[in-house]
């Protein structure tokens, strides 16, 4: 088998098992532990840096909201089955940057990296999310090539793979769909916040050998829970969250 025919189909392997990306990540902290201590030994100081990761990782989420609410039925969704895009994305943020959605999930996970401030965690961090997302990325540029053929190169001409441009940028043709963000983002901004506290339940145990959260954290988890599950009863049972056309 040829590279090209190779990087293409580990690509669509590893697509529909992106989402078990952190699993790997919380196996990598588990034997971080061993390296663990509170920042400059100063638990304030700790836990300010954990707050600044929480705010990397919503800031990799709000770019993905701003990709998605824009975009039209069809693409740039959450499904792991194969490649799907029945039209070409070039607009908005996909004006300046071709995988906006993945280069959101490298500052989520980024932020998750840096959670234990270990150096080489955030090293190993990047190696992987670059071998992974590489083919992914591969992938999915050669099922927009074969389907959009002239326009898709044009696109590329003018657009970075992974490197925001922001000269490049054009107005986005749809409005802005809050109903589509909600639905499709609301179990990833609980995931955030739920590896956030189990992390910090594992650095807990670690240092003082039970589990445990302080009320800053149990804040956090308690206010994301809600909004997950006020979220989820209203996609399940109301049509408050239905849209057609996107």
């Amino acid at each position: 088998m040829a590279l090209r025919e190779h990087f293409e189909q580990t690509g669509n392997l590893l697509f529909k098992v992106r989402s078990y990306m952190p699993i790997l990540l919380l196996v990598i902290f588990l034997l971080a532990l061993n390296d663990y201590e509170y920042l400059n030994h100063s638990y304030i100081l700790d836990q300010i840096w954990k707050v600044f990761c929480l705010i990397i990782s919503f800031a990799g989420l709000g770019f993905r909201i701003l990709t998605i609410g824009f975009t039209p039925r069809g693409t740039s969704g959450r499904n792991v089955k194969g490649q799907i895009a029945d039209e070409l994305n070039t607009t908005g943020l996909y004006s300046v940057i071709r995988h906006p959605l993945y280069f959101g999930n490298f500052f989520i996970c980024l932020g998750i990296s840096m959670f234990f401030h270990i150096w080489w965690i955030c090293v190993i961090y990047i190696l992987i999310f670059w071998l992974y997302y590489e083919r992914i990325m591969f992938a999915e540029e050669e099922f927009l090539r074969k389907k959009f053929g002239t326009e898709f190169f044009e696109w590329t001409q003018q657009t970075h793979a992974f490197w925001p441009v922001l000269k490049n940028y054009r107005e986005n043709e749809l409005e802005f769909s809050l109903k589509k963000v909600l639905k499709q983002e609301y179990s990833g901004f609980f995931s955030i916040i739920v590896t956030f506290a189990l992390l910090e339940v594992l650095g807990n145990f670690y240092l003082h050998g039970k589990f445990e959260l302080n009320l800053m954290w149990i804040f956090i988890l308690t206010v994301g829970f809600i909004i997950y599950l006020t979220i989820a009863i209203l996609r399940k049972t109301t049509k408050l969250l239905s849209f057609t056309g996107r």
